[in-house]
């Protein structure tokens, strides 16, 4: 299906899911370039099919993400900055999945970006329904090693001029991250226009997160130089990801300069 239907795109993506729904249940990735609005998304798809009587739960890959001790540094330093595979535990979200289909009780991990490091699990939940998978590289694929070997930027000529760091996160998405987005029944792209846009949207965020551990009396978040460096370690698979997914992905809903949807490919 092509063109543009006049839903946004929690209305597209919760029409997709009611179609996809047998008697057991699914597990939906949803995949969008840092700042596309996967969360708000999620939210809002979540409260849309439990208002259907679809029990509905959130996993954020975000919240898989190892503390600064456990991040494999020993390999490459650039490893001290979460984000990349690398840097979750694709085995907990494994383990997570498995027990949504079982329907068993499952305690899901929360990790405070603030203080770069995981909080106590709350209560254990019982899944059922569907379980939306959100992160920026759910469901992402290795590259061809002969890809790796030019930078796409400066933090890559400069910091990784061995291709160490980008051959390690090549060879965890060929792994467990594999292993991991295997246990996906569907997947769904927000494509943003390119990755031009994703500094942007990076930056609100992460102001918006400022404003957010302002009225908790905390402080954090970085600033907007410190941005411009901690994306470069998105580049290299954010673009593979808009260049290779949108031909396999279940959906893919792209996205204008202001996240609205602007068309809707449906290979199926």
């Amino acid at each position: 299906m092509t063109g543009l239907p006049d839903l946004n795109s929690a209305d597209i993506v919760i029409r997709a899911i009611e179609g996809w729904r047998g008697a057991a249940p699914l597990v939906v990735g949803i995949c969008g370039a840092q700042g596309s609005g996967k969360s708000t998304l999620c939210e809002a798809v979540a409260t849309g099919l439990n208002a259907r009587d679809i029990a509905t739960v959130i996993l954020s890959l975000d919240d898989l993400y190892l503390a600064p001790e456990d991040r494999p540094v020993a390999a490459h330093p650039l490893f001290k900055t979460r984000g990349v595979p690398g840097t979750h535990d694709p085995i907990s979200g494994i383990r997570i999945i498995d027990a949504f289909r079982r329907g068993q009780a499952v305690s899901s991990p929360r990790f405070d970006k603030a203080t770069d490091r995981p909080v106590p699990c709350g209560k254990e939940d019982m899944f059922a329904g569907v379980l939306l998978l959100e992160g920026w590289c759910v469901g992402a694929v290795s590259q061809v090693e002969t890809d790796l070997i030019a930078p796409v930027n400066a933090l890559e000529r400069d910091e990784d001029p061995d291709g160490v760091w980008r051959r390690y996160v090549n060879a965890q998405l060929a792994g467990p991250y594999a292993a991991l987005f295997a246990k996906l029944d569907r997947l769904i792209l927000l494509a943003a226009p390119g990755f031009e846009v994703v500094q942007g949207w990076r930056t609100q965020q992460e102001h918006d997160l400022r404003r957010k551990l302002a009225l908790e009396g905390r402080t954090g978040g970085m600033e907007d130089v410190q941005i411009t460096r901690f994306i470069q370690h998105y580049e290299r698979l954010t673009r593979h990801i808009l260049t290779e997914m949108p031909a396999r992905a279940d959906l893919t809903i792209r996205l204008d300069a202001q996240r609205q949807p602007v068309d809707i490919i449906d290979p199926l």
